[in-house]
């Protein structure tokens, strides 16, 4: 597993030195741009269109837009000493409870394994954020990017799940349209309650795929083939929105939950799945 950033946690004086690996893969596909002439990718100039020609990376600097067309230059070397003395270490600030958090917060995670030189701090720092239940809410570096951190526990790993600071999440009242006093149908609020348990389930992450991904990924196979693919038509958008009567979809809804109706016929043809082999998207 790849490593993106090696440190150390540190809380109070204690120090864990760990690694940084990615708990999360791109698994999209990626096309590439091609000359429809020819087929051949192809390619962007950075060019400067006041001087009329291509530049080059040492020519490249960093700036920021105050005005329209009015530009102040920032130089790495101003960036780097901008950056806190501590960047190579993850600053345990406090230890929360994971309730406490909005999952709005959360960005991105990722797996920390020990260091073999602090392997028993690691085990330490696990153990006691295990048996005590809360989260480390940290600070790190990471790519020229400050972020706040949370550190838990999954099964026997520590994992650094990276947050946005107060100021980069937008307002609930910016929110456009939401009832300021909604009126609810108590008889329909039973319904919908009913069917929300009905509904309910443990959380199996296996059972959900892309649907999307794997049929793109078999048309992709097929085309490689070269075979013709039976393509199955998405169904029509739909229409202009209008007044729904909720009891009669609250009641249709808890029917179908209930006894599933036979639709006879034929089921939907499905696309075969693709191959299971590396897909090479670039």
């Amino acid at each position: 597993m790849h490593t993106v950033w090696k440190g150390a946690i540190s809380f109070g004086l204690v120090h864990v030195p760990v690694k940084m690996h990615s708990a999360t893969e791109d698994r999209d596909v990626h096309f590439r741009q091609l000359h429809k002439e020819c087929g051949m990718p192809i390619k962007y100039e950075k060019k400067c269109p006041h001087c009329d020609k291509e530049v080059g990376p040492e020519e490249i600097v960093k700036g920021f837009q105050y005005e329209k067309d009015k530009y102040v230059i920032i130089k790495e070397e101003e960036i780097e000493a901008l950056k806190p003395e501590a960047a190579r270490n993850i600053k345990i600030l406090d230890f929360v409870d994971l309730t406490d958090i909005d999952p709005i917060y959360f960005e991105k995670p990722y797996y920390l394994s020990p260091d073999m030189a602090g392997s028993g701090a690691y085990s330490l720092l696990l153990e006691a954020i295990r048996q005590t239940g809360k989260i480390g809410i940290a600070t790190i570096n990471i790519r020229a990017k400050s972020s706040l951190a949370a550190i838990r526990v999954v099964d026997n790993c520590l994992c650094l799940e990276t947050m946005l600071f107060p100021d980069e999440i937008r307002s609930i009242s910016q929110v456009p349209n939401l009832p300021e006093a909604p009126s609810i149908n108590e008889k329909e609020l039973s319904m919908a309650k009913t069917l929300v348990e009905q509904l309910s389930e443990p959380f199996d992450p296996a059972k959900y795929t892309d649907e999307y991904r794997a049929n793109l990924l078999a048309l992709i196979e097929d085309k490689v083939a070269g075979e013709n693919p039976d393509l199955v038509a998405a169904p029509p958008a739909a229409g202009p929105s209008k007044v729904i009567d909720l009891m009669a979809a609250l009641q249709a809804s808890l029917q179908a939950v209930q006894s599933p109706a036979d639709t006879g016929g034929a089921a939907p043809k499905k696309r075969k799945q693709p191959k299971q082999k590396a897909a090479k998207t670039s």
